[in-house]
């Protein structure tokens, strides 16, 4: 997984309405990063509704909020519409970003071993550096978690 002060691997992915979305369309905004491994799954739909009820307050900081899975752009698409979350989700079934980010990783899950997204989330200065990484994060405190950090910075 990479670590602060590491530049921040560019990708460019496609979104929900299968639109090219690169890291480098946010030169100069704070981006909040976060990988999370199934649309519709119970913890990833508490992540990303958390993600949701805060969004105005990270668009009054200038932060952008961005999440990354290996579905597709249909399952994206009808993620976001069931859930309406108004931030940017990316489709990464080549595990591209997954990859670079460093959280495609061994899981364990009872006894079996297998290879999955660990849920993780970076923030990204304005610059293209990694300012903070979070591996293992929960998806219930994730969103106000870096929302506390981002406000006290």
């Amino acid at each position: 997984m990479l670590e602060v002060g590491t530049k921040a691997p560019e990708f460019t992915l496609p979104d929900r309405d299968g639109n090219a979305i690169s890291l480098a369309d946010f030169a100069g905004k704070k981006v909040v990063l976060y990988f999370y491994p199934r649309d519709n799954t119970p913890g990833c739909t508490r992540q990303a509704c958390a993600f949701a009820g805060a969004y105005e307050e990270f668009k009054k900081i200038n932060a952008v909020v961005i999440g990354i899975s290996k579905d597709s752009v249909a399952s994206h698409q009808k993620f976001a519409e069931k859930h309406s979350l108004p931030f940017i989700l990316l489709s990464d079934p080549d595990l591209t970003a997954i990859q670079a980010y460093g959280v495609w990783q061994e899981k364990k899950l009872y006894g079996k071993v297998s290879m999955g997204v660990v849920r993780s989330t970076f923030v990204i200065d304005e610059n293209g550096m990694i300012e903070k990484v979070m591996p293992k994060v929960k998806p219930d405190t994730n969103a106000a978690e870096i929302l506390a950090y981002l406000k006290a910075e």
